[in-house]
């Protein structure tokens, strides 16, 4: 038995005979790496890519989680990515994030996270489409504004929250006061951009945005921060 295994084994592991289809046969198993893709006369094999590759290479930007500085890493790393590739054709960024805050409402990252994003939304060549399907809170609402005007949407259950920057500061009353100073400044910028965003006076976001404020799809509408609601494709 042990005979015939090792038998066996040889006949697998020994090279292919030239005359059992000569070239062509070779042809048919030749596999190359291209990308870190295997391919089998030009068909693909092995696992698929990730989604967020297949995502960007058709212009998608999801944000789905906190803006926590690894998300913010990779989403700024794929917008600069998209406008190298091309500066004329749109970018699809889709939101459904609570921002700098946890779904709880804790503070997870600082409010730079959101410029960042914002930032280079603004700096970048191709238009920023936003679409806003889950929830858009605080910074990720902000973010959702800041969208090309008249392309910004969201869908019909979709929910947006303005609420000014939450600081859970400790220790000395004179850090505890630098702290509070930083948030002032990042609550103005915050509401700067929604008003220039919304077309809305700053003093209206600024006291809408004082205490926690929820908007329908409809209300969101109105207020400047989406352009429409999508129901379908079609819209």
């Amino acid at each position: 038995m042990l005979h015939a295994v090792l038998l066996a084994s040889s006949a697998l592991l020994s090279p292919p005979i030239a005359h059992r289809g000569g070239a062509n046969a070779r042809g048919a198993v030749r596999m190359m790496q291209a990308g870190g893709t295997q391919q089998v006369d030009g068909v693909r094999v092995g696992p698929p890519p990730d989604l967020p590759s297949l995502l960007l290479h058709n212009r998608i930007v999801y944000m789905g989680l906190s803006l926590v500085p690894s998300v913010t890493e990779l989403i700024v790393a794929e917008l600069l990515y998209l406008n190298y590739e091309s500066t004329e054709k749109s970018v699809y960024m889709y939101i459904n994030s609570p921002g700098t805050s946890s779904s709880s409402g804790q503070t997870t990252a600082f409010e730079t996270e959101a410029f960042a994003v914002a930032d280079t939304m603004n700096y970048i060549g191709p238009d920023i489409e936003t679409i806003c399907i889950g929830s858009a809170y605080g910074t990720a609402a902000m973010l959702l504004a800041n969208g090309k005007k008249g392309t910004r949407a969201c869908l019909p259950n979709a929910s947006i929250m303005l609420h000014q920057p939450r600081s859970r500061a400790r220790g000395q009353a004179s850090d505890i006061q630098i702290k509070a100073r930083e948030v002032l400044t990042a609550r103005h910028v915050i509401n700067t951009m929604l008003a220039e965003a919304t077309g809305q006076p700053l003093e209206k976001v600024t006291l809408d945005s004082s205490r926690t404020k929820y908007l329908s799809p409809e209300q969101a509408t109105a207020y400047g921060i989406v352009d429409k609601v999508l129901r379908s494709q079609d819209d």
